[in-house]
């Protein structure tokens, strides 16, 4: 069976899985809005419309309100795969979140998470 890009993956069948990772670890839906949030720009209202709509990641961060440009800051590897060395700007974010995410999962605290005071 061919795999699915990740630019087309949909976001609301990813969504309750990135919640469910970070609610097995003792965090919470609410944290993984926030992350959302810092990462796109999106509000609450805005992460659950492009849920309802159905948009795949690709929509998702084109559609974003203002992608974090802190978000270069996030370093490491998910799945093996190192976030910096990736080319696809799609591809890129989305393994940005799932970096974030794995940081959460982890008990990492949210300012971390968030790179807050990093950067410029």
């Amino acid at each position: 069976m061919p795999r699915t890009p990740i630019a087309k993956l949909s976001f609301a069948k990813i969504y309750p899985l990135l919640v469910g990772k970070a609610e097995r670890r003792g965090r919470t839906r609410e944290e993984v809005d926030l992350i959302i949030t810092w990462l796109t720009g999106y509000d609450r209202a805005g992460i659950e419309r492009q849920i309802e709509r159905g948009v795949d990641y690709e929509t998702l961060f084109a559609e974003a309100p203002r992608m974090n440009p802190d978000r270069f800051l996030i370093t490491g590897k998910v799945c093996g795969v190192d976030v910096a060395a990736l080319t696809d700007p799609v591809e890129r974010d989305a393994r940005y979140l799932d970096k974030l995410i794995d940081e959460l999962a982890r008990g990492r605290a949210m300012e971390r998470i968030l790179r807050s005071g990093q950067g410029a």
